[in-house]
Parts: structure tokens; C-alpha cells; sequence
């Protein structure tokens, strides 16, 4: 299954609501605050292009990847002056082929890792994305997340929030159908176990612009990981921030996922 809406039909939808455009800015300005001047990003994900065009006019390279080919050719079109200029290095293939892929020697590795708006409720299999992502980045590099909130209480109002709420409680795990394929909301221990040993799961932040210093630091969910959701219920998206264990730690085995991007 593919995204609703690609392309330019993509970037109307996605910029329509006061909250999306909110979200987006407020993981724009984070995620800077995680990558040096100059640093490279990889855009998982990347869609449209929006993210990666504002990356890079601020000054870092990016390169992008995602899996479907409508929306690699509107950001081919779109940021085409920033291709040519070597500021967006895109990456193309099916999602197997990404993950068997070798890393090219001559792509510079990532700083920070970027999945805005929700293309990781796509993944099936998080550990194998989490130990490709392991080596496409440097010692120390993080991961930035935009996913859906299974706790989010305005969620309540649907029909399908309550059928699983049980199966959310046993597994930690929600899929609902979605245009893009199922959609996978994970609780915070789900995504904590999921990224191991390739990463760990540092800070969490509510997906909106922070109101003060306190929210724009986030919740460490290494001190309080059984009640970190409790800051999460009045957001749709919330912002986790992985950081990457040392490499003689790491060891998955990688095999071929469903993926379809929406970010």
C-alpha cells in the first residue's frame, strides 16, 4: 500500500493544520540542536523533501532515503539546486534493497538520523531498521523519532482506540490500517527494547513547541521509565531521542521488511 498522498498533493495535506506545522518546527529546531554545524543527517523517510530542504539551507548535508518512488521524484524535482550543490545526497531502491544495501564508502556517515512524522509506525521489524541505521552513523550519533502517541487522550474519542486498548496493555504494541500500511503505535518500553543493542532510548519529548526550559529538555527515560508516558497524553506525536551503544556492542542480523514512508 502506498501514502494517501504524494508529492505536492503531500505537502498541502501535511501542511493544512496550525498543529502539524507546530510539530514539524518544533522537531526542525530539536533536531539542530543534535547535529554540529556542518554534521550530515540522514533523512529516513525523508517524503516530500521538506525536512531535507531546510536541513540543508541551514547548513548541513543530508541524505535522504525513502521508499517510494513518486515522492524520490518530487524531491529530486524540488531540491534539485541542492542535489546539484551536493547539500542532498538522495538514496533510492525498495526498502529490502536499502537494508542489504553495503554503505558506500564515499557517503559521508550521519551525525543524527531524522524520521519525522511518523515513518517508523510503518516498521515491522524496528531491530533490523535500528542495526542498518547502526552502520550508516558515527560513534555516538543519535536517532530523532516523530511517532504517534499510543497514549494521546484525544485518541479516545475513536471507535478503534477502545477495541485495542487490551492489546496495547499485553503487548505494549497497537496496529491500525492505515493508506500506507499498518500503522504501529509502540509504548515507550516497546521502542526501549526494539532499538537495542544497536541503540538506547536517551530522552523523550512531547511533539509540540516546548513552553519552557523544563519541556524543552525532555524526560531522561533512563530515570523514569515506568512513568515517562504520564507527559505524553495531551500530544499526538511525541519526539524520542536514541543514541547509538559502541559498535563492538552491536550485532543484528539483518533481513528484508514491509516499509512505505510518510514523512
Amino acid at each position: 500500500m502506498r501514502p494517501a498522498h504524494v508529492g505536492a498533493q503531500y505537502v498541502r495535506a501535511i501542511q493544512q493544520h496550525d498543529s502539524d506545522r507546530e510539530a514539524r518546527g518544533a522537531f526542525q529546531s530539536l533536531a539542530l540542536r543534535h547535529v554540529p554545524p556542518g554534521g550530515t543527517i540522514f533523512d529516513f523517510g525523508a517524503g516530500a523533501g521538506i525536512d531535507a530542504r531546510f536541513f540543508a539551507e541551514q547548513g548541513r548535508c543530508v541524505r535522504t532515503y525513502d521508499n517510494d518512488p513518486r515522492m524520490r521524484s518530487y524531491l529530486a524535482e524540488t531540491c534539485r539546486d541542492l542535489i546539484e550543490a551536493g547539500r542532498i545526497l538522495p538514496e533510492t531502491g525498495e526498502y529490502a534493497e536499502f537494508l542489504a544495501r553495503n554503505a558506500d564508502p564515499r557517503a559521508p556517515q550521519a551525525d543524527l538520523v531524522i524520521a519525522n512524522f511518523a515513518p517508523l509506525d510503518l516498521i515491522d521489524d524496528l531491530p533490523v531498521l535500528f542495526a542498518k541505521i547502526h552502520a550508516l552513523t558515527l560513534p555516538g550519533a543519535g536517532v530523532l523519532a516523530s511517532v504517534l502517541s499510543p497514549y494521546f487522550l484525544g485518541d479516545l474519542a475513536l471507535g478503534w482506540r477502545w477495541r485495542g486498548m487490551m492489546g496495547q496493555w499485553r503487548t505494549g504494541r497497537l496496529s491500525v490500517p492505515g493508506a500506507g500500511g499498518n500503522i504501529i503505535r509502540r509504548c515507550l518500553r516497546v521502542f526501549a527494547a526494539e532499538c537495542a543493542p544497536s541503540f538506547t532510548l536517551q530522552r523523550v519529548f512531547r511533539g509540540r513547541p516546548p513552553r519552557d526550559a523544563l519541556e524543552a529538555a525532555g524526560i531522561d527515560f533512563a530515570l523514569s521509565p515506568r512513568t515517562a508516558w504520564l507527559h505524553l497524553t495531551r500530544c499526538r506525536f511525541m519526539f524520542l531521542l536514541f543514541r547509538r551503544e559502541p559498535a563492538e556492542q552491536h550485532g543484528r542480523a539483518h533481513r528484508a521488511v514491509p516499509f512505505s514512508a510518510v514523512a
